[in-house]
């Protein structure tokens, strides 16, 4: 379910590595407890952003949800389709419903996130 390329934060972020840039999005999990995604508050980009701070929101049909960076940068690219389509965050959480790319400043900040076998483990004890 989770992918093994990706890490994960305990706050259901995942993040892909490419060198610095860092896409960002919120797991399958996530968006599975949120239910219908109905806005993305996404920051501008040249936004510094800092690991484990909250950089936007989710909102859903049931609640609305803080976006937690997973490492430390300024956001370089945004997913302007979440703006008309918000629904991408659930039909692919891991795809096209990515949310933002994070330039880092450590790149390296992202081999201390959750593997996927640890976020799996971590959401079938929650």
């Amino acid at each position: 379910m989770n992918p093994e390329d990706l890490r994960y934060t305990e706050e259901h972020e995942w993040a892909r590595a490419d060198g610095n840039r860092i896409t960002v999005g919120i797991t399958h999990y996530a968006q599975d407890a949120l239910g219908d995604v109905v806005y993305v508050d996404l920051p501008a980009t040249g936004t510094r952003v800092e690991k484990g701070q909250p950089f936007g929101e989710v909102e859903s049909t049931k609640s609305v949800s803080d976006l937690y960076a997973p490492v430390t940068g300024t956001i370089v690219e945004r997913n302007e389709s979440l703006e008309s389509q918000p629904e991408l965050v659930n039909a692919e959480p891991y795809g096209d419903g990515w949310i933002v790319v994070i330039e880092a400043e450590d790149p390296d900040a992202v081999t201390n996130l959750l593997s996927a076998t640890d976020y799996a483990r971590m959401t079938e004890s929650a």
